[in-house]
């Protein structure tokens, strides 16, 4: 014989003094032996507990000694095991999630029509138009025949499914049912609030009418909230299992097949490597779209930058520090910045010009709250885990901070678009006026091993890029050494003493009659502006670079605006190992319009 008496009810009600009460219905449920779940609010009460008939009834008479629970009625079916695992006590804003505060059911309910007063109606075929108000994956297991399904996946979702509804069913005989009637005390009101006039909830739900009516106009189970899964119409136990996931009940079927494992999926809710990366690259685009809209740099905000004191610069002034490590800023610039206060230590101390710096120190330079240049936007998202993120960065769009940029970084952007702490870090860099693949690892480590690949000349990285004029020769590499310090404009220029080692192999895609030739550069090492300093070297500037003019005349920009012509450079593809697993990961980007 069945040993274990399941109890579910709900009354709405205004109650007080819940903590307390809480505390109390908690420790004597625990000594009484029962398990399941009490909602406690200041709207009413709703449970669902198991245990000993004795044990109920100690329960039920607590309960119905608070002041409007007296009636406590609650629905009783048997089981030959406990369906709950543990006993909790909670206090809710809510006993059923609905976020609408203006429909009270302590205060006013539909009328509620009785399940055999329902049946008959059904047996005559009266004209009514069934609503089922449960979720989607209750409906599954089994709902009257030809009810309506809102198709939603929570009780939240039920004003949107309302207002959904055709406008004629407002002037027709509506019936709503669900588990055990507590949604109805809700959507009903909502629903005469939306302007549907014949309004009735199924008194004490689809359990009280199995109870009363068997499965007459009834197809399949009653998903129930407990291990039990779901009932019958003779209130038994089915044999449904319920996806721990996705909670989409499962039959025998569903339980044979391979999609199913217990605990994480089931065939409803499984999904395949692509599937899940595909729903990841569209949730961080979406970010991406979100924090670029407006631009960060949009809104007039003081800025401030670190200079990093090298050990080389140690016991040097200030002022000659700055002029030395940038070079492209003039001299009278660097010191008409120091004489408006522009610098500062991190306690907040004004450093003048003669400040003599130490090595290892950090001066923060302030800017002043300034609106910044609009870049371009549409960051795409090639591939994305848990070691690392690659991107396809639009132009013009500065990687970090430099110049007039700030926040309308990519980094910003980035940094914007996850969540901290793991924010992600650029791993390699391209120009701001450059379009491709850029890698960020999500983690330091991860970065550490990623830029280990890019020093020991590992990663393959290839670009498109247009030139000015035709080489002689199908293929050939540049391997011209590039000044190590920045110039005019932070440009750099072939230094065959001082520079440092470069090496670039070209080879030609097309030869284009408007004089221009496509080719494709792999990049061995990685100089700053290398593929563009070698084209220039080589009288071959790429196409649309507002620094790298033709006959070796340097221009007076760096980025382009956001409208300009864009500089015809892009990277392609690349290949390196995972980070995390060692294989081999390649990605290419489709070509740009130009190309």
């Amino acid at each position: 014989m069945a040993a274990i008496t399941n109890i579910s009810t709900y009354r709405f009600a205004p109650l007080s003094g819940l903590k307390e009460l809480r505390g109390e219905l908690q420790d004597s449920c625990k000594a009484w032996g029962l398990k399941g779940t009490i909602l406690l609010s200041t709207e009413g009460i709703n449970l669902f507990v198991a245990g000993s008939a004795e044990s109920i009834d100690h329960l039920l008479a607590r309960l119905r000694r608070i002041p409007g629970l007296e009636g406590l009625t609650p629905k009783i079916s048997l089981s030959d095991e406990q369906p709950f695992n543990r006993m909790l006590v909670r206090l809710k804003k809510e006993i059923i999630s609905f976020g609408v505060e203006a429909v009270r059911p302590a205060e006013y309910t539909s009328p509620k029509i009785a399940p055999r007063e329902l049946k008959q109606w059904l047996d005559e075929g009266r004209p009514v138009t069934l609503l089922d108000t449960r979720n989607d994956y209750e409906v599954k297991l089994g709902t009257f025949k030809g009810a309506i399904d809102p198709d939603i996946r929570t009780f939240r979702g039920f004003p949107d499914a309302v207002r959904r509804l055709p406008a004629e069913l407002k002037d027709q005989p509506v019936v709503m049912f669900c588990t055990g009637g507590i949604r109805c005390e809700k959507a009903g009101p909502f629903m005469e609030m939306e302007g549907f006039r014949q309004i009735y909830q199924l008194d004490g739900g689809i359990l009280k009418y199995f109870e009363e009516c068997g499965g007459d106009h009834y197809e399949g189970d009653c998903f129930v909230f407990d291990q039990r899964v779901g009932v019958d119409p003779a209130l038994r136990e089915s044999g449904h299992a319920v996806c721990f996931a996705c909670q989409a009940p499962l039959d025998a079927e569903d339980q044979e097949d391979p999609r199913y494992v217990e605990g994480k999926t089931c065939p409803h809710c499984f999904k395949s490597e692509p599937e899940k990366l595909a729903e990841r690259i569209a949730a961080r685009e979406a970010r991406l779209r979100a924090v670029c809209d407006p631009l960060p740099g949009s809104v007039p905000v003081e800025n401030r930058r670190p200079v990093n004191i090298p050990a080389a610069h140690d016991r040097r002034p200030l002022l000659e520090v700055l002029v030395d490590l940038f070079p492209q800023i003039p001299a009278d610039e660097w010191e008409r910045r120091c004489g408006e206060g522009r610098f500062t230590s991190y306690g907040g101390v004004v450093r003048g010009r003669d400040h003599i710096v130490r090595a290892g120190e950090r001066v923060l330079q302030t800017f002043p709250a300034d609106v910044e240049p609009a870049v371009a936007t549409d960051i795409g998202v090639l591939y994305e885990d848990e070691a690392l993120i690659v991107v396809r960065k639009p132009a013009p769009l500065p990687m970090h901070p430099s110049g007039r940029f700030h926040r309308n970084t990519l980094q910003h952007l980035m940094n914007l678009a996850c969540d901290p702490p793991q924010l992600p870090r650029a791993v390699h860099r391209l120009d701001a006026n450059t379009t491709g693949i850029v890698l960020f690892a999500r983690t330091r480590h991860f970065c550490r091993i990623l830029q280990r690949q890019f020093l020991d000349g590992s990663v393959d990285k290839r670009y498109l890029v247009r030139v000015s004029g035709h080489p002689q020769r199908d293929a050939f590499v540049c391997d011209a050494p590039i000044s190590p310090e920045p110039g005019t404009l932070g440009t750099h220029a072939v230094d065959e003493e001082e520079g440092q080692q470069a090496l670039t192999r070209f080879r030609v895609l097309e030869r284009s009659a408007d004089g221009t030739a496509l080719l494709e550069a792999e990049l061995c090492t990685g100089r700053t502006n290398q593929i563009r300093v070698h084209l220039w070297h080589l009288g071959h500037p790429v196409a649309g670079d507002p620094a790298y003019l033709p006959d070796h005349r340097l221009g007076d920009t760096q980025t382009l605006d956001a409208s300009a012509p864009p500089l015809q450079l892009h990277a392609w593809k690349i290949t390196f190992r995972h980070p995390r697993t060692g294989q081999e990961m390649g990605f290419e980007t489709d070509r740009p319009h130009w190309a």
